[in-house]
């Protein structure tokens, strides 16, 4: 499978989106399904990283599966609102380069 930019996963979302009457949710309704989905990825990491194991008779979701489905959820978000979201992560990788660029320690890496 071929590397997508941002840009191109909005617009693929954009095209699936746009061919339903419906459209977007609202900004409230896709917040609370990202809220759902964040909790759905909660409980993948814990049966996968914590002490909690799943049950015989749950559902074989994925922490990968469940991050897709952020991403998309992320998408529609900026597409309703229209906010490229190349651009947003661009401002704030200058934030953390720029803001917190002493905070952490580096590593050492020798050419």
């Amino acid at each position: 499978m071929a590397d997508k930019s941002l840009k191109e996963i909005q617009k693929e979302v954009d095209d699936y989106i746009s061919q339903f009457k419906e459209g977007y949710f609202s900004p409230l309704a896709l917040m609370a399904r990202m809220s759902e989905e964040v909790g759905e990825l909660a409980r993948e990491i814990n049966h996968f990283y914590g002490e909690k194991p799943k049950k015989a008779d749950e559902a074989d979701n994925s922490v990968e599966m469940e991050l897709g489905d952020i991403l998309f959820l992320l998408s529609c978000f900026a597409n309703s609102l229209g906010i490229d979201l190349t651009e947003a992560h661009d401002k704030v990788m200058h934030k953390f380069n720029t803001r917190d660029a002493n905070r952490w320690t580096r590593k050492n890496i020798e050419p």
